[in-house]
């Protein structure tokens, strides 16, 4: 299997704990704070994580347009996680987070338009798949 794959599984993986996690630390405050909270201690991972792995030289490289892009994407991440962390405040984080992953479905759509990454049938059906799911799942309520 390819290294990137284990990646993507160790995301997974740690994506699901981190919703039940993050609804834990929530108890007796808002989503907000708890989120502003979380938001300060991933900031500092990072910046260590960083330091560690990122060769210096490598500063250089960036340009105005990774800058760019790699902000508009941390704005979305923000935008997202504020929503995110509303619902999982008021919501069961079961549902929060499968209503979450429909994320797949919109980035399946914009890689395809924006990046022009192949939309092939087993794409197109797992991406369906998630949509009925999803729509099984906000029903069910």
């Amino acid at each position: 299997m390819e290294r990137w794959v284990w990646y993507a599984v160790l995301s997974m993986v740690f994506a699901g704990f981190t919703s039940v996690i993050a609804k834990l630390g929530l108890t007796g405050i808002s989503g907000d704070l708890g989120l502003a909270v979380r938001t300060c201690f991933v900031f500092v991972f990072v910046l260590l994580f960083a330091a560690v792995v990122v060769p210096g030289r490598e500063l250089g490289m960036l340009t105005a347009t990774n800058l760019l892009w790699l902000g508009l994407s941390g704005v979305t991440t923000a935008l997202s996680w504020v929503f995110y962390y509303k619902a999982i405040k008021a919501g069961e984080v079961s549902t929060v987070a499968l209503i979450d992953k429909g994320s797949v479905v919109v980035a399946l759509l914009l890689a395809w338009l924006v990046l022009g990454e192949t939309l092939n049938a087993a794409k197109a059906l797992g991406g369906a798949l998630i949509l009925a799911g999803l729509v099984v799942i906000a029903s069910g309520r």
